[in-house]
């Protein structure tokens, strides 16, 4: 019947009293009002508590305001883990702005593309890295973002390059701020670049909405409860450190800052802060698996962690319980602000064998806490595959912790959007749990023969060879397969082995038509978040030739 009153909406409306725009900014006040004495952040001989950060993140938005940034401008970082990075998280939208933080591994040309499309006005530069943005700003096309520098006692080089000096810029701020909470919870908090290979990047804009969202989530999938000691592995660049520079104030952790991923320091700091937390790549963790100094049985102090990709090797998942590390897999892009699904663990699962654990524990999994939905979808006709585990379809979320969309490309947007999922680009199948497992990068299908061949399946057995390290399959065009699988292997610290020898080793484990026809031995090229590059194997394997090492 239409025109009928809903009795529950008369005189019942939203007031100040009853409704609050979501904004992770709300973690911040509370912490440093609840326990303003606790320290909030390490960092090389440094530390602050709760409610100086508090201070020091509303002095900088009072400076951003003095300097008539507000609603809907760009405040660009190229920062480490360093103090400031997590501040500027706080700081920047507090002033109503919108953070644009830079992978610090990025060309100058790339850098300037990004600083112009965003119209950054102001950027915050580490000495480390005045060089490419001095190259950047001379390439840019627009008006030139004010520089900010951020000096780092710890690190020997670069040079200051802007007009102001962060702490400078602090102590002309007032303390006493009034923070411009978003009156609108679907505001931007934040503008991040996908790390596309071909062309230009596209610009991922979150809200304050889904930031506090995953931030929650974060506390719930990583079982991190409250007061969380916290290791700065993951580049805070990279989604937003995936929310957890608000995801450590809503919790009331440690920020344990950390400005270059090397396993010495990563276990010096484990040890003297008693870190709990952390969340890297496959790549971080097996760099700490292989470290000589590496912690073993008694000696390994309990660490729980957060693996993002793929799927991690079952070797990576084994080496880490080897040092203490529990890893929990988790899953996503920068269109869904980082990890937001996550393989929830089942009971029973402890009281198995390390590899069967370990086979459960790489799988994609089901949604964030507060994630509504994670699946895998035939894109033609929009239906969820089959729970049987061989139906490929695409991976796709719906929810609250999805981007609003691509800056300035309503197409890419619409596209992304399709039939109300967004669209991951990656191909998978569910099990019979219904947990989410991929089978690769739809680009990274090799497709040998009219076979379909899973990168990643053949990696993971790559990985299981003792003297590997790292590991990358592609396709090698074959003129009777159409293509087939080229291995690309780094190997460990004084190993050795051959093509012959990795080929017979696949054979063993896995069917004739999977193992790779070709292998290549040397470093294989990373991005600063520890992801393999596999773009760059591509335009290397026409040309590449098998070398023995």
């Amino acid at each position: 019947m239409t025109g009928k009153q809903n009795q529950y909406n008369v005189g019942l409306d939203k007031v100040p009293a009853n409704y609050v725009p979501l904004t992770p900014l709300s973690f911040l006040a509370r912490s440093a009002a609840v326990y303003p004495d606790q320290i909030s952040t390490v960092y090389e001989g440094r530390s602050f508590t709760w409610s100086q950060t508090y201070a020091r993140c509303r002095q900088f938005a009072s400076y951003l305001a003095g300097r008539n940034i507000g609603t809907g401008d760009t405040i660009a970082a190229m920062l480490p883990n360093v103090p400031a990075m997590n501040e500027v998280h706080f700081a920047v939208p507090m002033a109503g702005a919108v953070l644009n933080a830079l992978n610090i591994r990025l060309d100058a040309s790339s850098i300037a593309f990004q600083l112009d499309h965003g119209g950054a006005k102001i950027i915050l530069v580490d000495p480390e890295f005045s060089g490419v943005i001095g190259e950047a700003l001379k390439l840019m096309k627009g008006p030139k973002p004010f520089v900010i520098d951020v000096d780092d006692a710890s690190f020997a080089g670069g040079k200051r390059m802007g007009e102001i000096e962060y702490e400078d810029a602090l102590k002309k701020g007032d303390e006493g701020f009034v923070p411009r909470l978003p009156p609108d919870e679907w505001d931007a908090i934040a503008l991040s670049y996908t790390s596309g290979t071909t062309g230009n990047p596209k610009g991922v804009v979150t809200h304050h909405r889904g930031a506090y969202l995953n931030a929650v989530s974060n506390i719930l999938a990583g079982n991190l409860g409250q007061h969380p000691v916290y290791l700065w592995t993951l580049p805070m660049f990279h989604c937003n450190g995936w929310c957890f520079p608000w995801t450590i104030a809503a919790s009331a952790g440690i920020n344990v800052c950390l400005r270059k991923v090397e396993p010495t320091k990563i276990f010096e700091l484990i040890r003297k802060y008693g870190v709990t937390h952390m969340a890297g790549a496959p790549i971080v963790y097996n760099s700490l698996i292989n470290a000589p100094d590496a912690p073993k049985g008694p000696a390994a102090r309990p660490v729980i962690g957060l693996i993002a990709g793929a799927a991690p090797p079952v070797a990576v998942l084994e080496g880490a319980e080897s040092i203490g590390i529990r890893l929990t897999h988790v899953y996503g892009l920068t269109e869904v602000y980082g990890p937001a699904s996550v393989c929830a663990e089942q009971p029973g699962w402890n009281e198995l064998a390390a590899e069967q654990r370990a086979q459960l524990k790489r799988r994609q999994g089901v949604p964030y806490p507060l994630q509504e939905a994670v699946t895998v979808i035939d894109p033609e006709t929009m239906r969820e595959v089959p729970r049987d585990g061989e139906t490929i379809g695409e991976v796709m979320f719906r929810g609250n912790i999805v981007m609003k969309g691509y800056l300035k490309n309503e197409k890419a947007t619409q596209e992304a959007f399709v039939g109300g999922w967004f669209h991951t680009g990656d191909l998978g199948v569910l099990d019979k749990d219904g947990y989410v497992i991929i089978k690769d990068r739809s680009k990274d299908i090799i497709i040998s023969g009219g076979e379909n061949i899973s990168s990643v399946e053949v990696e993971d057995v790559l990985y299981k060879h003792p003297a590997v390290l790292f590991a990358a399959v592609v396709a090698k065009p074959d003129s009777k397969w159409g293509e087939v699988p080229c291995a690309f292997i780094e190997l460990k610290e004084n190993a050795r082995t051959s093509e012959a020898e990795i080929i017979a080793f696949c054979r063993s484990h896995m069917s004739g038509f999977k193992t790779p026809k070709a292998v290549v031995f040397g470093p294989i090229p990373k991005t600063s978040t520890g992801k393999i590059q596999k773009f760059m194997l591509r335009t290397q394997v026409d040309s590449a030739k098998a070398i023995s090492a």
